[in-house]
């Protein structure tokens, strides 16, 4: 029996409405001892909301009741909710009630958590939830959206079932030796691991896109002192954030800016300007604006036309003839702008956005957990190893291996998964979901 656990699911504050959720056996006897129902006779049919009276601390507050009837509910319990009004102390007398009937305060991620043990969702769906509610960006949204709805799950779990029939052959060569004349086809056991290879480097390929929309695709604005680095990031994020001045020197520290481009969030650093000399101070400044450049994604090195890009960038290179309003573009550059008129400043972003995430974005799915990029990376290797030495193994000992490539995907499902692994994953959460 799984005790009641009850916490807020909506966020702390002041609203219209907030959300007190139970869930639990025994959460439906609770709830009738908190909730007076406005209907005679009430039957409390599941999937259906019931205005009334619910019971705080103290209190009475007018509001919903609503039950979802075991396993059709989110976590696969009974799970009755409260739709009261969004007021801090209403929800904190509310949940108190719920409290001294005998719930315990749920913990982070406990209802999405008892939803995967209950079978209602993998865990890389879950992991799903947490990036659509944290996400910052349109891209990242829709990407836990993908695996929320189990398209990831769905991919793994197919190549986790061609490594069942793979294992399944090599099995009855080694239970049934004598039933096969000519043996087990080895070249075509080799075939099928090495296809089952390409599909899981392929799902661990789109992890280079997908980090950049968990995180964040990086963009330093390097160049010479009073290239006019400043002025364009303040002209690219439609507001003053840098300091613009004709001194030289004027940035230090690298000033940032967020801004999205076909929903994917990029972060803009404006860093010192790179030369050789200067102060103490500037000579740190510089340092740290390298540093910056060489970890970027993308790097716009702001020219005249006529300077080269620092040998510090490590990232795409886009070169920038500057202040196109003041001079004619001339020399080595990729695109002319002006912070001044707005020219080019459009394309410049549209640039950025083909150089560090490619074409429709929105339209493609990728991989955008970490975790999930190391398990089909090692899954990967695993099969790497097992198709190039398919002609020198035993049967059983291929047997072992191809299981440690199956266990290893199903680490992304959460069929194989640790418990220190689902701890972590549902630490992510935030209490009430």
């Amino acid at each position: 029996m799984n005790d009641v656990i009850a916490a807020v699911s909506t966020a702390n504050g002041t609203g219209g409405v907030a959300v007190i959720r139970l869930s639990g056996d025994g959460c439906l006897d609770m709830a009738k001892e908190m909730f007076s129902p406005s209907e005679k006779n009430c039957a409390y049919e599941p999937n259906r909301m019931y205005p009334g009276f619910i019971s705080g601390e103290g209190f009475k507050d007018y509001g919903f009741a609503v039950y979802f009837k075991s396993p059709r509910s989110y976590t696969g319990e009974d799970v009755v909710e409260f739709h009261c009004h969004g007021g801090v102390q209403i929800c904190r007398g509310i949940l108190l009630k719920a409290l001294s009937l005998g719930a315990r305060a749920a913990e982070k991620g406990e209802f999405t958590k008892r939803a995967f043990l209950n079978g209602k969702l993998s865990l890389a769906a879950a992991e799903g939830v947490v990036d659509m509610i944290n996400a910052e960006s349109l891209a990242l949204l829709r990407a836990g959206g993908m695996l929320y709805t189990g398209e990831l799950t769905e991919k793994v779990r197919g190549i986790q079932s061609e490594l069942t029939d793979v294992l399944a052959a090599i099995a009855a060569e080694i239970d049934y030796p004598e039933e096969d004349i000519d043996g087990l086809d080895m070249e075509k056991i080799r075939e099928k691991i090495s296809s089952v290879r390409n599909e899981t480097q392929t799902l661990a390929a789109g992890y280079s896109r997908g980090k950049k929309i968990k995180n964040g695709v990086l963009v330093a604005i390097c160049g010479k002192p009073n290239a006019g680095k400043s002025s364009l990031l303040n002209a690219l994020l439609g507001y003053e954030k840098a300091i613009v001045s004709d001194e030289a020197g004027t940035t230090r520290d690298p000033v940032e800016g967020e801004l999205q481009i076909d929903g994917v969030k990029y972060v803009f650093i404006d860093t010192a300007g790179l030369r050789e000399g200067g102060g103490k101070v500037e000579s740190i400044g510089i340092e740290r604006a390298k540093n910056v450049v060489s970890s970027a994604d993308v790097a716009l090195f702001i020219t005249d036309g006529n300077d080269e890009p620092p040998e510090c960038i490590n990232g795409e290179l886009i070169r920038v003839f500057g202040k196109c309003d003041e001079a004619e573009p001339h020399g080595n550059y990729d695109i002319a702008v002006s912070s001044e008129t707005g020219e080019g400043l459009g394309e410049l972003l549209k640039r950025i956005s083909s150089v560090a995430m490619g074409e429709g974005v929105l339209e493609k799915s990728f991989i955008v957990e970490e975790r999930h990029y190391d398990a089909l990376k090692r899954a990967a290797d695993i099969l790497g190893e097992c198709a190039g030495n398919a002609a020198h193994l035993t049967c059983d000992l291929l047997a072992v291996d191809l299981r440690d490539a199956w266990s290893a995907l199903g680490e992304i499902t959460g069929e194989t998964a640790s418990e220190e692994i689902i701890n972590a994953v549902f630490e992510k959460f935030c209490v009430g979901k």
